[in-house]
C-alpha cells in the first residue's frame, strides 16, 4: 500500500509512480498540453490546471511515440471533419453537440439510405419514436435507478415531469405492448435512427466521438427462446455485412447480456 502527500491532501493511490523527478531523462520527456479538470471530477467544485507529459528512458523512444502521435493526428476525425466542411462545433451554443453542414448532411444522407436498404432487406421494420418521455417510463425501465447520471435533468411539462431519451429501448417496448402479440408473429426486428441526449461530463467530450447529442443507429429484436441462437447467429452476419459496405476489414465482437 502506497500512500502519496501533496501539502494537506493525502491520497491513497496505485503506482509505481516516480519518488523523485530527478529520475526523468531530459532528453526522453516532453510536456504536451494542459486543461482544465474539476477538483475530483466534481463541476461543482473548482477548476484546477491538469499538466500532460510523456517520458521515455531513452530520447529514441520518445521521437517514436511522438512520431506516431503525429501520425495520429493527421488522421484525426476532427481535423477532416473540419478541413472538408462536414460538421462543426461551438462551444457558445452548447459543447458536444454537432452541426452537419450541407456537404456533411449529404454524406449523412447517402449512409442513412444504405442503411434503411440494407434493414428492409435483413428483415427488420423501421420505427420511429418520441424524444421525450414521461419520469414513469425511465423509472419503469430502470434508467432513473440506475443511469440519472447520465440524463438531463427534467422538463416539467403540465406538472409532469418528462425526460430527454438517452436511449430508445423503452419507446420500443411500448410499440411492442400496444396490443396483444402471438408467437406467431415472432420474431419481430425493428430498427430506427433514434436521436438519443446523454450528460457527458465536459471533459470527456471528444469530437464525433462522445458527444451529448447523436443519432444512433438501434435496433431491438423480440423472439422466442427457441429463436434466440438463429437470431444472434443473423444480427452478427447482418453486421458484418453492413460493415464491409464501409471498408471494414478486421472485427472483434463483445457480447452484452
Amino acid at each position: 500500500m502506497t500512500l502519496y502527500k501533496q501539502g494537506e491532501f493525502v491520497d491513497l493511490c496505485r503506482g509505481p509512480q516516480l519518488q523523485n523527478t530527478s529520475e526523468i531523462r531530459v532528453n526522453a520527456f516532453k510536456l504536451m498540453s494542459v486543461a482544465g479538470a474539476y477538483w475530483r471530477g466534481d463541476e461543482g467544485r473548482p477548476m484546477l490546471q491538469r499538466i500532460y507529459g510523456t517520458a521515455w528512458e531513452k530520447k529514441k523512444e520518445l521521437d517514436t511515440y511522438l512520431d506516431k502521435l503525429a501520425d495520429t493526428e493527421a488522421r484525426d476525425h476532427r481535423k477532416l471533419i473540419r478541413e472538408l466542411d462536414l460538421v462543426s462545433f461551438h462551444e457558445e451554443a452548447g459543447a458536444g453537440l454537432a452541426y452537419w453542414h450541407p456537404k456533411g448532411g449529404r454524406m449523412r444522407v447517402l449512409i442513412e439510405d444504405y442503411w434503411r436498404k440494407l434493414h428492409y432487406e435483413g428483415g427488420y421494420d423501421i420505427v420511429f419514436t418520441p424524444h421525450i418521455g414521461r419520469a414513469w417510463l425511465w423509472e419503469t425501465s430502470g434508467h432513473l435507478a440506475f443511469y440519472k447520471d447520465g440524463m438531463y435533468s427534467p422538463i416539467d411539462v403540465d406538472g409532469q415531469e418528462y425526460y430527454l431519451k438517452p436511449m430508445n429501448c423503452p419507446f420500443h417496448i411500448m410499440i411492442y405492448n400496444s396490443r396483444t402479440r402471438s408467437y406467431r408473429d415472432l420474431p419481430l426486428r425493428w430498427a430506427e435512427l433514434g436521436t438519443v441526449y446523454r450528460h457527458e461530463r465536459s471533459g470527456t467530450l471528444h469530437g464525433l466521438l462522445r458527444v451529448r447529442g447523436f443519432t444512433q443507429d438501434d435496433a431491438h429484436i423480440f423472439c422466442t427462446p427457441e429463436q434466440i441462437d438463429d437470431e444472434i447467429l443473423r444480427v452478427l452476419d447482418f453486421s458484418l455485412n453492413l460493415l464491409r459496405g464501409f471498408g471494414f476489414k478486421e472485427f472483434r465482437f463483445e457480447l452484452s447480456v
